[in-house]
């Protein structure tokens, strides 16, 4: 995904446009026999295209116990519907746009796809055949969220509906930037999406730390960094100051932890966060995301 991310960015600073394709219900939609067809140009194993198979077709059981037959479509966060997703799109796409488009560049991690263009015109004829080719392979591109952008920056200064893109967790768009001679510029490059900022916030609460009071903050930092150290590992990559406020969030989340197990901490927020502030002081590992946003008065 990294190495996605970064050939999207240099592309993005070579090529001016991009489609941002988005597959309708992709998961759902996928053709029963263009998978198997797939499949069995990498294996000729009768147990694993029959169970495959079965699998594919077995039918779902609602929650009122009624069973509906599947004719299409693979259960999304089924633990093989990723490779078969990109079985899929191999040969759907990939090798399509290869044959027919071989000097347009794309990046695409399962249904996750963005391709480079020259114009706007070009980006238009592609957009064209894309639905051609789609509707071969029984899926539609949505209507609607599927874009043509404009990589605006300092060089590509007109206007244009759609300037951004998210892909793999991160917007693409036009960002405040420095040069190693310390000269400000304006760069099309990706920071951590709001999506994903607010997903991580929403398990930030899923954590209940107003109920943990009963833990102690080592106890707090053996369960959850490795948690936080994904998170930063990813999302700090490009631009990574982008991915502070929701990392000074969780202190706040912290400091309140204190007001509720501590008393004389309750209730005064400015010195809970004095306290984690000296905690962080001395101990500046503890937490996974100290070291970026350490936790301190305002933040």
């Amino acid at each position: 995904m990294k190495e996605a991310l970064g050939t999207a960015r240099k592309r993005c600073w070579t090529y001016d446009w991009v489609i941002d394709m988005d597959i309708k219900g992709f998961f759902d939609n996928m053709d029963h026999e263009l998978v198997m067809k797939a499949l069995r140009k990498h294996t000729s194993s009768k147990w694993i295209l029959l169970y495959v198979e079965r699998w594919l077709k077995a039918p779902m059981i609602q929650r009122d116990g009624t069973q509906v037959e599947r004719t299409k479509g693979t259960p999304q966060g089924g633990v093989i519907s990723p490779l078969l997703a990109n079985l899929f799109l191999h040969y759907g796409f990939d090798m399509w746009m290869r044959r027919n488009h071989p000097s347009i560049p794309f990046e695409r991690y399962a249904d996750d796809v963005v391709c480079h263009c020259r114009s706007e015109d070009q980006a238009k004829g592609l957009w064209r055949e894309l639905k051609g080719r789609f509707s071969e392979c029984g899926l539609e591109l949505h209507p609607e969220k599927t874009k043509i952008v404009y990589c605006k920056d300092d060089g590509r200064r007109g206007n244009y509906p759609n300037e951004s893109f998210d892909f793999l967790g991160y917007t693409f768009r036009a960002r405040g930037s420095k040069n190693r001679w310390g000269k400000y510029f304006v760069n099309f490059s990706p920071a951590v999406s709001n999506q994903a900022t607010k997903r991580i916030r929403q398990t930030i609460r899923g954590w209940s730390l107003h109920r943990r009071s009963d833990k102690s903050l080592d106890d707090l930092a053996r369960r959850f960094n490795p948690m936080i150290r994904g998170w930063i590992n990813y999302y700090s990559r490009f631009y990574k100051s982008a991915l502070y406020p929701t990392l000074g969030h969780l202190n706040r989340i912290l400091a309140r932890w204190a007001g509720r197990k501590y008393k004389r901490l309750g209730r005064h927020r400015r010195r809970a966060m004095h306290w984690l502030g000296r905690i962080a002081t001395r101990q500046p590992a503890l937490f996974a995301h100290w070291h970026l946003v350490p936790p301190g008065v305002g933040r």
